[in-house]
């Protein structure tokens, strides 16, 4: 009897095997699945920094039920490192093969990266999950069934592992549900036969419940293909945490030093964060907590829709605005970032922020896998100082102007030691001439230096036809250490006339936000110093014409030993750069320590035109009419010409007859 044994413990196996296919598990989510006692998923020494039975985390719940859900057909999730995704991506595998009996195809972007999921994940999910190692008799031993790119299991469901870069993995194969591991990585054209998720979407056609899940770090604007993906859902979700202390529902966010609420550190003389904590957002709390009482409050946290105001704790039960309950959506996506992680904690994480120190790789590092954000590169075109050194060109200048020119614009830029000033002409169109760079040294303070800077304000220049022109207006930095000196040359000269100005200290505001009532007897003015640059450095590629013709925002720059290889490295020094603002990435204008008053002047001087144009009536088409009739010995109309100085002067508006005029020129 001894010696059937073996033979009996074989037929044993072969009937077991033979009736799992027949075999029907009471239903259940993918949570209660990957959670079993006995059969559910457990992280492999391999793959895991934490071996041992899975439990799922607040915030992975909705995550992998959605997964699972057979009533959502496509799942999107944009996220950081750090919070499992790959572990709930077998988690979701192994559900669907064992317990729901699906064909699952599952690309990564390449051939390499395929191979290691098979490898160092697949293979321990099937090994470590009693029911799956039930399905596989062929585990541990070479078979047709047991390949690194396929796995035939006995109840005949089959797992594909592929590489996402050849047209040919997304032929010739019937799937039940898709898997994208790190779209964004993949080619946006599949061997130009279109996108990843159009070709593997067609795999689904004729399965029952049919599922797409796609799921990444984010990559670069406009080319991250998990971006687009999920942007195509209208039903995108955010997890709301409440607060331990007022129960106000937030997205922890990354927040800094710049924002009243988010996360905040303090750190020691290496670079080094000694504490982390959060602070809540609401107005009426204040209070702050730390993470392990993130942890303990993100149980009762939930998903909102931030477009549709739709929420779901499991992702199994679905609730409206109102909290009614509504029909399960069809898809989904996730946003998700490391914030969350139960066990990464938030030490670790200002850590990786503060190795960044203003390295654009390491930003950019940081915000694809940290923030689990998109990034933004700047796409604005870039002029070099060489082009502007190259296309100078002669034309009247210091005394004598260009033709077209119908006004003439200051900017002055204070620094410690200096006054620097530049005029600039502006036409029809606002194209624009430098006419003349004065850099005067000293200090500030003096009434001598001040004295030459209205010398330069009053200089007097000349058409070829000989009509004199003046300065309609200028702008002077006063946001420095000199702001009660410029005040009082503003004062000096006319306050509107000599305009004090100061950056924005937020972007996005007006070029030249001209205040309607004297403050301290000037009009000191905020500059939106981005607004500015944007069009100067959009106005700098519009190509010089030859032979020349009126072109509207074309800059030009004269051919003099002055407007040299200094000053246009000046006027381009700045470019975009990548800045954490209130826990946001924004792309700001930075000129790393290069010299860039020469830019500064045109800024300022740009804002004295809009001044003018805004509050004063100054009219660049009304003064090029008048000038081409003038030319031309055309009939004037009754009223006397009206030069351009005395056009910038006209005021007929109620207001500047309240305030009265003050001094002009």
């Amino acid at each position: 009897m001894s010696t059937l044994q073996p033979w009996t413990t074989e037929l044993s196996k072969a009937v077991a095997l033979g009736l799992q296919g027949m075999y029907k598990s009471p239903p259940m989510t993918a949570v209660e699945w990957a959670e079993d006692e006995e059969d559910g998923f457990y992280m492999s020494a391999e793959s895991s920094y934490n071996e041992g039975k899975w439990k799922t985390a607040p915030f992975q719940i909705a995550i992998l039920n959605a997964m699972g859900n057979d009533l959502i057909r496509v799942v999107n999730f944009v996220k950081s490192a750090r919070i499992g995704y790959t572990k709930m991506l077998m988690a979701n595998v192994g559900y669907k093969i064992q317990h729901k009996r699906r064909n699952v195809l599952m690309w990564s972007p390449t051939d390499p990266d395929a191979e290691a999921i098979s490898k160092s994940h697949v293979n321990g999910l099937i090994r470590d999950v009693p029911s799956l190692f039930a399905l596989a008799p062929w585990y541990g031993r070479k078979h047709s069934h047991n390949t690194l790119d396929t796995k035939v299991f006995a109840n005949r469901r089959t797992l594909w592992t592929l590489g996402g870069k050849a047209a040919r993995n997304y032929r010739e194969k019937s799937a039940d549900e898709v898997i994208y591991d790190e779209l964004s990585k993949f080619d946006a054209d599949i061997e130009g036969e279109g996108s990843p998720t159009f070709l593997g979407d067609q795999r689904l056609r004729g399965a029952v419940y049919p599922k797409s899940t796609r799921g990444s770090t984010p990559g670069t604007e406009g080319s991250c293909q998990v971006t687009k993906a999920a942007d195509e859902s209208p039903r995108r979700m955010r997890y709301h945490i409440p607060c331990p202390h007022c129960h106000h529902e937030q997205v922890l966010k990354w927040g800094g030093k710049d924002c009243a609420h988010g996360l905040k550190w303090l750190s020691n003389e290496l670079n080094e964060a000694t504490a982390a904590w959060y602070a809540c957002e609401s107005e009426h709390c204040g209070a702050t907590f730390e993470h392990h009482e993130m942890v303990k409050a993100s149980q009762q946290g939930r998903w909102i829709c931030e477009v549709t105001g739709i929420w779901t704790r499991d992702a199994m039960t679905w609730f409206g605005p109102d909290d009614q309950p509504i029909k399960t959506p069809r898809s989904v996506s996730f946003y998700c970032w490391a914030i969350y992680s139960t066990w990464t904690g938030w030490l670790e994480l200002v850590d990786e922020w503060l190795k960044v120190k203003g390295d654009r790789e390491k930003l950019k590092t940081f915000t694809n896998t940290i923030l689990g954000e998109v990034w933004i590169e700047d796409q604005s075109e870039r002029m070099e100082w060489e082009t502007l050194y190259g296309r100078r060109e002669i034309y009247p200048h210091t005394d004598y102007v260009p033709e077209c020119v119908l006004g003439i614009f200051v900017g002055i830029d204070t620094q410690d030691d200096r006054y620097e000033i530049r005029h600039w002409g502006f036409g029809v169109g606002e194209e624009a001439w430098l006419l003349r760079t004065s850099i005067l040294t000293g200090d500030p303070a003096s009434g001598e230096l001040r004295r030459k800077v209205g010398l330069e304000l009053n200089r007097e220049f000349k058409r070829p036809d000989g009509t004199p022109m003046r300065v309609v207006r200028a702008c002077w930095d006063a946001g420095g250490h000199y702001s009660d000196e410029v005040a009082e040359e503003s004062i000096k000269h006319g306050v509107r006339w000599v305009v004090p100005v100061f950056g924005a200290s937020t972007y996005g505001k007006p070029i030249a936000n001209f205040p309607r009532r004297r403050k301290n007897k000037i009009y000191k003015t905020e500059v939106g110093t981005d607004n500015a640059k944007e069009l100067i450095y959009g106005r700098l590629n519009i190509v010089v014409p030859q032979p020349w013709v009126s072109t509207p925002g074309c800059i030009h720059f004269p051919l003099i030993d002055w407007c040299d290889e200094d000053e246009l490295k000046q006027i381009t020094a700045e470019r975009k750069k990548p800045v954490m603002v209130k826990g946001k990435r924004e792309m700001r204008w930075d000129a790393a320590g290069r010299r860039n008053e020469a830019l500064d002047c045109l800024v300022y001087a740009l804002a004295a035109l809009r001044i003018s144009q805004t509050r004063f009536g100054f009219d660049l088409d009304a003064l090029e009419r008048q000038r081409l009739a003038a030319t031309d010995k055309q009939p004037q109309a009754k009223t006397p010409p009206v030069k351009p100085e005395e056009a910038a002067a006209a005021v007929t508006s109620d207001w500047l007859q309240t305030e009265g005029n003050g001094p002009w020129l």
